[in-house]
């Protein structure tokens, strides 16, 4: 391995080291709470070391964006490659979208909630970015309906997901009618204009 391999393999992990201590801290304690110099100080590194990775917060919170548009496309896919019939894809869709806004706040906000830096919903849209919508136009397209673009009602349905995972989170919904809201948004919103 030559010396500038080598110090691009050091770079890259002291780059997954930063993204992945910002995304435990802010999990842990929000994103008030991540500052460059706790991230120094939490991988004793200094801050000018931070600084030559990223500009800044932000550019850190799009990284951890980035890298959960990943995690989320794998885990939307996975779900829904197991489920059988367009129905059962769209709920397992739902339900894992849902689980992942649950299970992971902070990268959640980090994609949708806090400025990144990122370009979405546009040609220079960061692919990680692409392939998460993508991961749900794949189920969500087969159910739009006649008439009906799939992206638009793509972004229909993800809209009421970040509603309900936006609401939810927030203490503004019932706990207990968390599944019956899926089924209603699966069966009003999408299957019913399925036609086999």
């Amino acid at each position: 391995m030559s010396v500038q391999e080598r110090k691009q393999r050091e770079r890259a992990e002291r780059e997954r080291l930063i993204v992945a201590t910002a995304r435990e801290l802010a999990e842990q304690q929000g994103w008030d709470a991540v500052t460059t110099r706790r991230l120094a100080e939490r991988i004793e590194y200094s801050q000018p070391v931070l600084y030559s990775h990223f500009r800044g917060k932000r550019e850190i919170i799009g990284a951890v964006a980035l890298e959960g548009a990943a995690e989320l496309a794998t885990a939307v896919r996975a779900a829904t490659s197991a489920a059988d019939g367009p129905r059962a894809r769209v709920a397992a869709l739902a339900r894992t979208y849902l689980d992942f806004a649950a299970r992971h706040p902070a990268v959640y906000d980090a994609l949708f909630q806090l400025d990144g830096g990122l370009a979405y919903a546009q040609e220079d849209t960061p692919e990680p970015l692409k392939d998460a919508f993508a991961a749900l136009l794949e189920s969500l397209g087969e159910v739009a309906g006649d008439g009906v673009a799939p992206g638009l009602f793509t972004e229909t349905f993800w809209a009421s997901l970040h509603g309900l995972a936006t609401l939810t989170r927030a203490g503004r919904l019932l706990p207990e009618d968390a599944e019956p809201r899926v089924e209603l948004l699966v069966d009003r919103l999408a299957v019913v204009r399925y036609k086999p």
